[in-house]
């Protein structure tokens, strides 16, 4: 640790084995008394927060005041509450921030047109769909033609259900596998996050959809009850493909120090 480079309040009380990198900070009566602890640059740590063991801040986190953090903390989200649950993710940096669809735009689309209605999310590639639906006295039916309604030609599909609400998805990024997201019951908020711009969707409504490119890193969070996540993606399966360290999408996409 470098504590030139760190901020640490009064009255806090902090283990030797505490690891804490170059531009944390951490607030006052902060408790962080326990083996294998790090916090990670940027990271905040607020007032009166306790920090389990083997528990990592993820890189520009935010644990609130109060929180008892016993499960590490993902990079750039929020957590509070005993014990400490996500509850949101810091906005984009500096760089720039993501445009989100306007209601208005959305619910005003056609659904009875001939092509799904895209709204870019300017996180990469990535876009809000909002898919065909044709409701009569029967019901409802939401469709989408393969491969010629959404950006890729299918290869795989998995289902995700049964999430605790507390529960975090994803948290990773893909080399080259391409994804498009359906909650077909429920809802589930999805974070989409190129490393310059960040933004949230919720999707909630089995006719909406989220095209999520390569390169992209993507977590889920507050699933319902009853959601069940649909998820169609380019390629089989291959461990090789996951990022899952948020520093290493950061390295790997080659981005200017902020």
């Amino acid at each position: 640790m470098n504590q030139d480079l760190s901020s640490i309040g009064q009255d806090c009380i902090i283990s030797p084995t505490v690891v804490i990198e170059d531009g944390a900070s951490i607030g006052t009566r902060a408790i962080l008394d326990a083996e294998g602890i790090k916090i990670c640059s940027g990271a905040r740590l607020d007032a009166g927060c306790i920090i389990g063991e083997n528990v990592t801040v993820g890189y520009c986190a935010r644990v609130r005041a109060g929180s008892v953090v016993l499960h590490s903390v993902p990079a750039n989200a929020i957590v509070e509450g005993n014990p400490a649950q996500v509850i949101g993710y810091q906005p984009a940096s500096t760089r720039g921030t993501a445009p989100i669809p306007r209601l208005i735009d959305i619910l005003s689309f056609d659904r009875l047109g001939k092509t799904p209605c895209i709204f870019p999310l300017d996180i990469g590639e990535s876009a809000l769909y909002l898919m065909r639906q044709v409701t009569d006295s029967r019901g409802s039916l939401t469709v989408g033609e393969v491969p010629s309604e959404i950006p890729f030609e299918p290869k795989r599909y998995f289902v995700v259900y049964d999430v605790p609400s507390s529960e975090l998805r994803g948290e990773h990024a893909h080399k080259e596998c391409e994804q498009f997201l359906i909650c077909v019951n429920g809802s589930v908020r999805v974070l989409l996050d190129d490393g310059i711009n960040r933004c949230e969707a919720i999707l909630d409504r089995p006719e909406m959809g989220i095209y999520m490119p390569a390169m992209i890193w993507g977590t889920q969070y507050q699933y319902t009850k009853d959601a069940v996540l649909l998820v169609f993606a380019s390629m089989p399966y291959s461990s090789s493909d996951y990022i899952r360290r948020y520093e290493e999408f950061v390295a790997l996409k080659k981005l200017p120090p902020q």
